[in-house]
């Protein structure tokens, strides 16, 4: 049999690595490789896209909807019975307790998918629903939270391409291939050596050595869970020291007297006595960012989103991008002008705080209010057990596996499992899937037609496009679908139209997929046809954009200090150390091989990965007595977990590193090969941030006890 081979690009996590596709004479997919000739990843490729042949072709993938019976075994049933039976019980929750019963989540691999991204909150505008959920709100939230209290740059931040200093917090983009806001995450390393080669300063604030911080010229190694600790600590050294930029300051800060008042009790000496971040380091590193930096920003990462007082830590930590006037000014080139998305006028102004959480819809329990039009996933479990008017009686999980990634695993799963109707867009039997009364298996990645996000275009380091057709057939007589399909195919079947990105669509026939991305980028500066030849992926010739001036009267300004942050300052500064017993802060950390659970079906990363290690240093694995694949119990306030430890000296002495989403769904059997959840480690109760209800999903407090060979058999 014959092969050929096509270019695309990957689609597995936000890298969008070019890549060779080649398929044999039947569409089957046999080998991905990097493309060397893609000028924007030049041949990069992780393991994780590189195992998309085996994903494709696995023998347990699904390629036929099933239906949950009443014993608990699946049936198959045809796709379009599937789709007329949920549709009949939409109609019905709906007719009886309005669309905000019906809920949606969008996963992980949602926002890969052009389409797909697109065509799920249209869904829930046509069914009048609110009842929009994701992974943003219950992972790195706190950056809304921060736009929308702090206010934002309407052009921008100065890029990585051309910084002298970055500062990376909690975040690891040599592994996660994503190094936040100006960081271009493609070939991240290639990048980070370019970065070095040109003089620049690297700071990295991680309780572990991570990978990138081995490219770090500053490492700070913190307690985990200090993160407000060290980022007031350095803005108060930058006020105190005038290394701030006073002009910017003067015409686009508001609050900076509150604020250096609110910081002034975070002194290097207690910074040290609190996050053991010895007091010279802690200078070092705000002299080098302020004093000596020209141009670069601070980026987080899971790390203080995940952590204690998440919003606080952002704040601060944007704050310093702030007071150093870390944006694109009025006659810079704009790095990235606007190819798919339309061409909007970047301004050198602020774009002022909106607090939307405090207007608009809210949640029953709680009383939580939305962000960028989405409801707080911490509470779409109380949404759901709660009993009354509104409660969720239905949900689409799109892409997603909250089921092992939502924290208190325990309470979510007796939430999906009280649900009316779970249905689950899904490729595995994942434990959602396990839980959905209907499974609808979608079409992968190099079955489908695609583009990049239009609004993702942003972090390319140029005006960059690609397209893919379908390079890959779907196994013959499967009834794979798109994403996107199931939605629309709904909403004929239930009488709604869809506004698909504001465009009515036509509800008698099924849209070709090139009509939908058409329709996404109606209004870019080129032709969809001139980004639709572009299948190796290229720079494109359009006309170099400034950032224009503020306009004329435009008075708004940053808010580096609001009440609710002043309060909450004070608040932990007068915290005394708990007494609470527990001796180590567990962090969460990414495994290179893995998207959260996407790849722990195939064989190769099994190998490599056949468990999620409970990693300690090896003097705290000496002090606690402890051997190379011990197991040990490790306890918080919320449960309990095992771990087989390993020795990792990148982590600091006192944290316990383990990767997340892993373990069984809660009941079943267990004898420790599938890792275990640290989700049964967290509150969703108590530590909850008040604006986006995020609980404390990293450096959990924890303690510890080695457990004998009698408790692990």
């Amino acid at each position: 049999m014959g092969t050929r081979t096509e270019a695309s690009f990957c689609r597995t996590c936000g890298g969008l690595c070019g890549v060779d596709v080649t398929v044999d004479d039947a569409g089957r997919l046999v080998s991905v490789q990097g493309d060397r000739n893609n000028p924007l990843t030049q041949g990069f490729a992780c393991i994780k896209g590189l195992q998309a042949p085996a994903f494709h072709n696995h023998p347990d993938r699904l390629l036929h909807p099933l239906k949950r019976q009443p014993d608990g075994s699946f049936q198959r049933i045809s796709l379009e019975q599937a789709l007329d039976e949920i549709a009949a019980r939409v109609d019905g929750i709906i007719e009886e307790d309005g669309g905000r019963a019906v809920a949606t989540f969008r996963g992980t691999q949602n926002y890969t998918d052009t389409l797909g991204y697109h065509m799920l909150p249209a869904w829930s505008a046509a069914i009048d629903s609110t009842a929009f959920f994701s992974t943003m709100t219950i992972d790195q939230s706190a950056k809304w939270v921060t736009a929308e209290r702090l206010g934002f740059w309407g052009a921008g931040y100065q890029p990585f391409a051309d910084s002298d200093v970055w500062m990376f917090v909690g975040i690891n983009p040599v592994v996660s291939l994503w190094g936040g806001n100006a960081f271009s995450p493609f070939n991240p390393v290639k990048q980070l050596k370019a970065a070095k080669a040109r003089g620049a300063t690297i700071i990295v604030i991680d309780p572990r050595h991570t990978e990138t911080a081995r490219f770090a010229d500053i490492h700070l190694q913190p307690r985990p869970g200090e993160d407000v600790t060290v980022a007031a600590g350095l803005v108060r050294l930058i006020l105190a020291e005038n290394w701030h930029d006073r002009e910017f300051c003067d015409r686009h800060v508001a609050g900076l007297d509150a604020l250096a008042a609110a910081v002034a009790p975070y002194t290097p000496d207690y910074a040290e006595a609190r996050a053991d971040v010895p007091p010279d380091m802690l200078r070092l590193a705000a002299a080098a960012f302020a004093r000596d930096g020209r141009r670069g920003a601070c980026t987080t990462g899971t790390g203080p989103n995940m952590g204690p007082r998440s919003n606080l830590a952002d704040h601060l930590y944007e704050c310093l991008n702030v007071i150093s006037a870390r944006f694109l000014r009025a006659g810079e080139v704009i790095p990235t002008p606007g190819v798919m998305a339309p061409r909007r006028e970047p301004r050198a102004e602020v774009v002022p705080p909106g607090r939307s959480w405090e207007q608009g819809p809210r949640s029953r329990v709680g009383g939580v209010g939305m962000l960028q039009g989405q409801m707080m996933s911490g509470v779409l479990v109380d949404e759901i057990l709660t009993p009354g008017e509104g409660r969720i009686r239905a949900l689409f999980v799109a892409a997603g596996n909250p089921a092992m990634a939502f924290p208190n695993q325990k309470k979510t799963v007796d939430a999906l499992r009280g649900l009316d109707l779970l249905v689950a867009i899904e490729p595995m039997m994942t434990a959602t899937a396990r839980l959905a009364h209907y499974i609808l298996p979608p079409r992968l990645q190099y079955e489908r037609y695609d583009l990049p996000l239009p609004h993702y275009e942003g972090v390319f380091p140029g005006p960059y496009a690609q397209y893919t057709p379908a390079v890959a057939t779907p196994p013959e007589g499967s009834e794979v679908v798109d994403d996107w399909y199931v939605f629309w195919a709904l909403a004929k079947r239930m009488g709604r139209a869809i506004q698909f990105d504001g465009e009515p669509l036509n509800m008698e026939s099924v849209p070709h997929p090139d009509e939908l991305l058409a329709i996404l980028i109606r209004n870019a500066a080129v032709p969809f046809e001139t980004i639709r030849s572009q299948r190796q992926g290229d720079f494109l010739d359009v006309p170099a954009q400034t950032v224009a001036p503020a306009r004329e009267g435009r008075e708004s300004r940053f808010e580096v200090a609001p009440a609710d942050i002043v309060e909450e300052l004070a608040l932990v500064g007068g915290e005394e150390a708990p007494a609470d017993g527990f001796t180590h802060r567990l962090v969460s950390r990414r495994m290179r091989e893995l998207q959260n659970t996407l790849g722990m079906d195939l064989p190769a990363i099994r190998a490599r990965r056949p468990f999620n290690p409970a990693y300690m240093h090896p003097s705290d694995m000496t002090a606690h007595q402890l051997a190379e694949d011990d197991v040990i119990e490790i306890i918080s306030r919320a449960g309990a977990i095992s771990g087989r430890v390993q020795g990792d000296e990148s982590v600091r002495p006192g944290a316990i590193s383990m990767t997340h989403c892993w373990g069984v769904l809660p009941g079943d059997p267990d004898d420790g090969s599938q890792g275990a959840s640290t989700s049964l480690l967290v509150s969703t109760d108590v530590d909850v941030e008040p604006i986006n209800a995020m609980p404390v999903m990293s450096a959990i407090p924890v303690r510890i006890r080695k457990m004998d060979v009698a408790e692990t058999a």
